[in-house]
């Protein structure tokens, strides 16, 4: 990874995230690891906020909404939009408002990306097996080398999270998956643990051995 072709690029971490999504607590603190370092390694941040209109011009087919007619998640009519505070974003970073699950569906943050220079992506966030996978594979699908920190990502449920990352790391070629700490001691030239795809459809599973196939991802 050449640290100055690269970016993070922090999935809709904000403070709607309370709405049952598990481990959040811990993903959030990682992802506060990882902010850290890379500010010190020099590496861009870029904040995606899935936004929803209060008036609902440009919602999503389907979107949910309240007895009051206006979007349950993500509304402007509140702050749950806003980034979460322990990882609020800086003056200097990026932020990409998104109406659409993929960061890359109708915004900018392709032509970010290739403006700085990037080839590198670092990323996770919120939901794993929503705005985070379609993200990926977007981002995957521009010729950007992805590396998912899957301890920074998170969603309803363990069986949700661990399918939607194994099938990332199935079919996403050139994929590395770190967790927080071994991708820090990389930035650290410290020994580290990452998983790297060997080819397309490397890892069978299935519901029964689920579990012991995603330990394999370090």
């Amino acid at each position: 990874m050449d640290y100055s072709k690269t970016a993070l690029v922090l999935i809709d971490i904000q403070k709607e995230s309370d709405f049952g999504i598990k481990g959040v607590e811990a993903a959030i603190s990682n992802s506060e690891k990882l902010v850290v370092a890379c500010r010190e390694k020099g590496i861009p941040i870029i904040y995606t906020r899935q936004i929803n209109r209060a008036d609902k011009i440009g919602l999503s087919y389907g979107e949910p909404l309240s007895n009051k007619g206006t979007p349950i998640y993500y509304s402007t009519n509140s702050d749950k939009y806003e980034v979460v505070d322990v990882i609020a974003p800086k003056d200097d970073d990026i932020i990409i408002d998104k109406y659409r699950w993929s960061a890359f569906y109708e915004t900018s943050l392709d032509l970010i990306l290739r403006s700085l220079g990037v080839k590198h992506v670092i990323i996770g966030g919120f939901v794993t097996d929503g705005c985070l996978m379609t993200s990926v594979f977007d981002g995957y699908f521009r010729d950007y080398q992805i590396n998912l920190v899957k301890d920074i990502c998170a969603t309803s449920n363990e069986g949700a999270h661990m399918s939607s990352i194994l099938i990332m790391a199935n079919w996403v070629y050139g994929i590395h998956i770190y967790n927080t700490d071994q991708l820090v001691n990389k930035f650290n030239d410290q020994p580290y643990i990452a998983w790297e795809s060997p080819g397309p459809d490397s890892l069978k599973f299935t519901p029964e051995n689920m579990r012991e196939v995603f330990k394999k991802l370090g």
